[in-house]
């Protein structure tokens, strides 16, 4: 819906536009889960289990603190976007495109597009190498089979009843959880690195902390979960955007915390236990090279026996299967939001043509780039660091809408969220600006 000005009562005014309902019902913890929850766990994509896995096997136990750092400041920023989607009832580039200038907006989805279409590529090249790992034979209709699936169930299935689909898969995360423990880290080591940093001063590291910064904190995942609460308002006809239905927002507010929070926990811990478990096999077995996320698996059979093998290439199907259709799914919403075409998985494919086009379109190039020559997976770790490097002027623009009144009414942040908001950002420049300070050294 159009913005409206604040010049007087905006809750009364906003409140008149939809009936006020009775007291809606308590959800449970389970109930609470969406968006946030699936936003955190296709974090942990097949591209950022490359990330960690070579950050662990290059520098150990080293940078494992960077996943406890980073868990405050990748909440807030993701939970400001889920606000946005929230009140406004429409994602990032759909407030974009009313409130800033279109050269900004085209600017940024071409960059988010640009990203996903790389990452789409190299997510189906490693599910496939799993896959082949796993059960033999040739590459390529793994690669095919997994696009075609992906495909497939984000077409023909409802977003009300994928999304179910979704929650379940962020179970396979947990094969990593399993694999720390088959992999015999040294905990005490380990937490001792976790909780108490050191930093290298040289390119090789900020290289490998902005990829991770990249991979943790992504333009991706902003724009993912601002629409899909966006959607939650469109096909839940007992809940409305923020501004129109302002009796709402505690609730909403309230559980998008604790879904944030989840989400955001699921996703670094489990990156976690990747550097955990590659810095008790990989470098202590003096393999610091790991281009891949089947790479690393392979790389764990003989280190940590055929079950930590299996467990981890089983991850990297699941978590594939859960990030392919988030990397499409943003893509498409930001481009269809752009020009404003219709933007819902709800919608059947023949109402929404322009959306399902482009979701299409970027699965089937990030498919073409295994096919053609190009490795996509090669590019992985740049493709983090360039997301690092991307993040800040989205999130520049993230904080300044949501601060103004004109785009979130009477909802604009709060003052925590406004200096936790702005830390992050200045966390992400800083970790771009030693990186290319270093260059040379």
């Amino acid at each position: 819906m159009p913005a409206t000005s604040d010049r007087s009562q905006p809750s009364q005014r906003a409140a008149s536009s939809v009936p006020a309902p009775g007291s809606p019902p308590n959800k449970t913890f389970l109930q609470k889960l969406g968006p946030g929850l699936i936003t955190g766990a296709s974090d942990d994509d097949p591209s950022g289990i490359a990330t960690y896995s070579q950050t662990g096997a290059q520098f150990g136990y080293g940078m494992s603190w960077v996943m406890l750092f980073s868990y405050p400041l990748m909440i807030v920023i993701q939970e400001i976007c889920a606000r946005i989607g929230r009140v406004t009832g429409v994602g990032i580039a759909g407030n974009m495109r009313r409130h800033y200038p279109r050269r900004l907006l085209f600017g940024i989805v071409s960059l988010l597009c640009l990203a996903n279409v790389f990452n789409l590529g190299a997510d189906l090249g490693a599910m496939g190498a799993a896959g082949q790992l796993l059960f033999g034979g040739p590459l390529l209709p793994y690669v095919f089979g997994f696009a075609a699936l992906s495909l497939a169930l984000q077409i023909y299935i409802p977003y009300t009843t994928y999304v179910k689909y979704l929650k379940w898969l962020t179970l396979s995360l947990f094969a990593y959880v399993l694999t720390a423990f088959v992999a015999h880290v040294d905990w005490r080591l380990a937490l001792r690195s976790t909780f108490l940093p050191s930093v290298s001063f040289n390119t090789k590291y900020f290289t490998t902390l902005t990829a991770v910064l990249g991979t943790t904190i992504s333009p991706y995942l902003f724009f993912w979960q601002a629409s899909e609460e966006a959607e939650d308002v469109r096909n839940n006809r007992h809940e409305h955007a923020l501004k129109r239905a302002p009796w709402q927002a505690e609730e909403q507010f309230s559980r998008i915390r604790v879904d944030t929070y989840a989400g955001m926990a699921l996703s670094n811990g489990v990156a976690l236990f990747i550097i955990l478990t590659t810095a008790a096999t990989l470098h202590a077995a003096g393999i610091q090279d790991v281009q891949t996320s089947a790479q690393a698996a392979k790389a764990l059979e003989p280190l940590a026996g055929r079950f930590a093998f299996e467990l981890f290439a089983i991850g990297i199907i699941g978590t594939g299967l859960l990030a392919v259709p988030v990397l499409a799914g943003s893509a498409a919403y930001g481009v269809a939001e752009t020009f404003r075409w219709k933007a819902s998985l709800e919608s059947r494919p023949n109402k929404a043509k322009e959306f399902y086009g482009v979701l299409a379109v970027a699965t089937l190039i990030g498919l073409t780039l295994n096919f053609v020559g190009l490795n996509p997976i090669r590019a992985l770790f740049w493709s983090a660091v360039i997301n690092g490097v991307v993040s800040v002027p989205l999130m520049v623009v993230t904080m300044r809408m949501a601060a103004n009144r004109r785009v979130m009414g009477e909802f604009t942040l709060p003052p925590y969220l406004r200096l936790m908001g702005w830390i992050a950002t200045a966390v992400m420049l800083a970790a771009s600006i030693g990186l290319f300070s270093t260059f040379g050294r």
